[in-house]
């Protein structure tokens, strides 16, 4: 009885998915979109396309309020949740299941309460731009930051799909750096990958040297891989050249090229 339950409301989910990515979108919404994500502008027309209707799913499914006196908007609805569909692309997807509510802040904002700090050292508080936790639910976002990010789609760094790569982490029910994937075979591959890549940028840190990857991400595995998405989308030739075994991981994982829409940034020649 349950499963048959189970059954009926994917059915009926699915089928109001449906609609609602075939709905016209408005040409306010896109007009923000265009003005406000430079990437967008570079997708092919059918993914600008995908994207919009991902985007209208996304909008009607996640409740987004505006926190310390700020007044949401349709652009910072329409700004956040272009980039957060932009990783949904050419992707069976669930619309980040475990995500229900994203709150938005002016700018930078304090968290309260105990947090471990590493070496035994604890705080009471932390600044913060962003921040999302498998048990919570919900994702937190400064909106000067994720609109910055929006705008510099080349500098390597985007609060928006860092935050959103560590919710594709969580569906499969841990917070390890891996996403779920379909077979033992890919799960291999990319534990191999990423263990490889991950302890280089650690051995990096400790040695002082530069990175194209955010030293960031030599945290715990969770945050290298929000940190090689960021880089993924943002520095994809620079990282096809550098390290072209992981960017193949994450082509096949997100099944885009971001290195074929993108101009080639500076240096990456080089």
């Amino acid at each position: 009885m349950h499963a048959s339950l189970y059954m009926i409301f994917d059915f009926l989910s699915n089928r109001k998915r449906d609609v609602l990515r075939a709905e016209p979108v408005p040409s306010a919404w896109r007009t923000i979109v265009e003005r406000n994500l430079p990437v967008f502008r570079r997708l092919p027309a059918e993914d600008q396309a995908e994207l919009l209707g991902h985007v209208q799913v996304f909008l009607a499914e996640k409740h987004i309020e505006g926190a310390g006196g700020l007044v949401l908007t349709d652009e910072i609805r329409l700004t956040i949740a272009a980039q957060a569909c932009l990783l949904l692309l050419h992707r069976e997807t669930d619309y980040y299941p475990r995500l229900r509510s994203i709150i938005v802040y002016p700018s930078g904002y304090t968290a309260h309460g105990e947090q471990h700090m590493g070496d035994g050292l604890w705080t009471e508080s932390e600044d913060l731009l962003g921040h999302t936790a498998q048990r919570l639910g919900a994702l937190v976002l400064a909106w000067d930051a994720a609109r910055h990010g929006a705008e510099e789609p080349d500098d390597g760094r985007n609060l928006v799909l860092h935050e959103f790569a560590h919710q594709l982490d969580f569906e499969d029910s841990t917070t390890n750096g891996t996403p779920a994937l379909e077979t033992r075979a890919e799960y291999l591959a990319w534990g191999r990958v990423m263990n490889d890549e991950f302890q280089a940028l650690q051995a990096a840190e400790e040695g002082g040297s530069s990175t194209l990857i955010d030293q960031y991400g030599a945290t715990n595995p969770a945050e290298f891989f929000a940190v090689v998405t960021e880089a993924f989308f943002e520095r994809p030739h620079s990282l096809r050249r550098r390290h072209p075994e992981l960017y193949t991981s994450l082509a096949s994982f997100y099944r885009q090229d971001p290195a074929s829409f993108t101009p080639i940034e500076r240096g990456s020649a080089s």
